[in-house]
């Protein structure tokens, strides 16, 4: 009969844990727990080098992947692929259909097979409100952030299904949740994007692949501090209720989990990596 704890040591029928032998399984615990699961998998993360892109990559190689990062300047490219282990750079605009196309196409060309792992990730368009944003900028953030989307899924989805596993992790804002103030066309474009994720989970799930977006709030990248401004960021992590700008490297962590073995069950979901930012319920 089992028995949950008798005095001070844990007893499996009948027969008492020892110390040295509860130890033992402490020990072994952080190679169970931390193992995500995808070693020897092949991922590709789109605008990775630097920022939220640079650290979702970093993380997956670390978890054992074999990870395609890409970017359109070679410099800051070789740059990255220097500091994240058995990785592949692909030089990529994925401004335009035919980049986020090429992308794929080349990475599985580098490869030598098919993706397991696809990291979605753009920057974000010109800042602006509705009375500055000229109309004709609306399509190129669409293009930017709602085509690219569609364009590197179209390519490497097939191969997922037919695999029956797969992984895609689009990086979008929490302005999907919660508009911010003057980058009208991200919070536009975006939005469409997490549609497009939500429909496409529905279709592919009962294959094995599991669609899902990543919300960063304010984070320590380039793109906040040109937004906002150096000197105005100690103020910008005052208004979070954690009181802290987030990490880059923490994120890239949860979105490695999204990535893992550990994740079959979540899909179709936006998850917020804010710091308390979103006020909503859900």
């Amino acid at each position: 009969m089992l028995r949950s704890l008798v005095g001070s040591e844990m007893c499996i029928r009948d027969r008492p844990i020892t110390s040295r032998k509860r130890n033992a399984v402490h020990e072994r615990l952080p190679s169970i727990y931390m193992d995500l699961g995808i070693a020897g998998k092949t991922a590709v993360v789109s605008a990775s080098s630097a920022g939220l892109g640079y650290a979702t990559a970093a993380a997956l190689a670390e978890a054992g992947c074999k990870t395609v990062i890409s970017g359109r300047t070679e410099e800051r490219l070789t740059k990255a692929a220097k500091t994240i282990p058995n990785s592949i750079p692909i030089l990529a605009d994925v401004s335009t259909i035919e980049g986020s196309q090429n992308l794929i196409r080349d990475a599985k060309s580098q490869l030598g097979t098919s993706i397991d792992i696809l990291v979605t990730n753009a920057g974000g368009p010109p800042p602006g409100t509705f009375a500055s944003t000229n109309i004709n900028e609306y399509m190129e953030a669409i293009k930017l952030n709602l085509m690219s989307v569609v364009a590197m899924c179209k390519e490497a989805a097939p191969d997922m299904q037919k695999q029956k596993w797969g992984r895609i992790l689009a990086i979008t804002s929490i302005s999907v949740r919660q508009p911010i103030p003057d980058i009208m066309l991200s919070n536009t474009a975006r939005a469409g994007a997490t549609g497009f994720l939500k429909t496409m989970a529905l279709e592919v799930a009962p294959d094995g692949v599991t669609v899902n977006s990543i919300q960063p709030g304010f984070h320590a990248t380039d793109r906040v501090k040109e937004i906002y401004g150096q000197e105005n960021i100690e103020s910008l992590a005052k208004s979070i209720p954690a009181q802290k700008i987030g990490s880059a490297d923490d994120f890239g962590k949860v979105a490695a989990f999204l990535c893992s073995e550990h994740a079959t069950f979540i899909t179709g979901t936006a998850i917020p990596v804010a710091g308390g930012t979103y006020g909503g319920l859900q």
